[in-house]
């Protein structure tokens, strides 16, 4: 064996070390193992999620249909120009603490697809003001390969980001990217809870491992240990799995995932939204089962740098108890 094989195995061997201990073996194993069999293909493991990112050819003919149609300089014109969506959760059992608490959103990022993408969003977000930040997934380009050049464009966001950020991992994400990520200061939720502590009153924050490709997530063990009747916010890459979450009683549902479309007919009709959901979830505010939820059109884009009919945007949503 040459000393960089040596060197290679070494390295792979302390990352499933780290990931065993961190997620414990049987959670590493699973997703590790489903990233080596389904790296780069176009169906997930359901063999009903599609990976259109995968499809070879799908860069060049998007692109090409694109500039024959003059909209291509335009598309990447406005995958640069952001927007702050606002949202508000109106929660009549919100601690009193916690009224008027604002949460950052940010998802689908992918930041090593486009280096001035990346710095409109750290621009962006800088003068805002926000008591936490949230990530729902899709920071790398690519769903296979090297994960370095995503590592760094979060490291290099991580440093823009006021505060606390937690975050779940998106169908695009390896869990190789785990333990960088962590080191930065992002708190990952994989199938775990945290909470948010404000003048003795506590707002349990849980997420999930990503439900559309991997189907690794687990909402039970997410929440098992939430004392009941408190108030929680749920992460999900995906908007896919709002039925079982709301009859596992989560107040709000945080996701990203569809990019709202990216490319939409004029109105902002999604052409496809990539995710197995009513089309009235694809995008912005809803109410399904007892619970609010939103999903944001993220700030990043995939397959092609290029966003019509559907501007990119970070979220601020603001907590709230209700008039009175």
């Amino acid at each position: 064996m040459t000393a960089q094989a040596h060197s290679s195995t070494t390295k792979d061997e302390l990352l499933e070390y780290r990931l065993s201990l961190r997620l414990g073996p049987v959670h590493a194993r699973q997703r590790l193992r489903i990233e080596q069999e389904a790296e780069a293909l176009i169906f997930g493991q359901d063999h009903h999620s599609f990976h259109l990112e995968n499809w070879s050819a799908s860069h060049h003919w998007i692109k090409g249909c694109l500039w024959i149609s003059g909209m291509l300089k335009r598309g990447q014109r406005n995958s640069r120009k952001l927007k702050t969506a606002h949202n508000s959760f109106c929660l009549p059992n919100l601690p009193e603490a916690f009224e008027g608490l604002r949460i950052l959103h940010l998802t689908d990022l992918h930041v090593d697809m486009d280096a001035a993408n990346l710095q409109a969003v750290i621009d962006h977000i800088d003068p805002l003001e926000y008591d936490l930040c949230v990530l729902t997934g899709d920071y790398r380009k690519q769903t296979w390969g090297a994960i370095d050049d995503a590592l760094a464009g979060m490291k290099k966001l991580r440093s823009a980001i006021q505060g606390r950020a937690i975050a779940v991992l998106g169908n695009h994400d390896s869990i190789r990217m785990l333990p960088g990520l962590e080191d930065m200061g992002y708190q990952i939720l994989l199938n775990e809870h945290a909470w948010f502590e404000r003048d003795g009153d506590t707002l349990y924050i849980a997420g999930v491992d990503d439900a559309h490709f991997y189907k690794a997530h687990n909402l039970h063990k997410a929440g098992d240990q939430i004392p009941h009747g408190s108030t929680t916010i749920l992460l999900s890459h995906t908007p896919e799995i709002w039925r079982e979450a709301g009859y596992a009683g989560y107040d709000v549902f945080l996701c990203g995932h569809t990019h709202g479309g990216q490319i939409c007919l004029p109105g902002g009709i999604p052409v496809t939204l990539d995710s197995d959901c009513p089309r009235s979830l694809g995008r912005g505010a809803w109410r399904r089962n007892g619970m609010q939820g939103y999903t944001s059109p993220g700030s990043g884009t995939s397959v092609v740098n290029v966003r019509l009919n559907c501007p990119p945007e970070v979220t601020l949503h603001t907590l709230t108890r209700g008039p009175g």
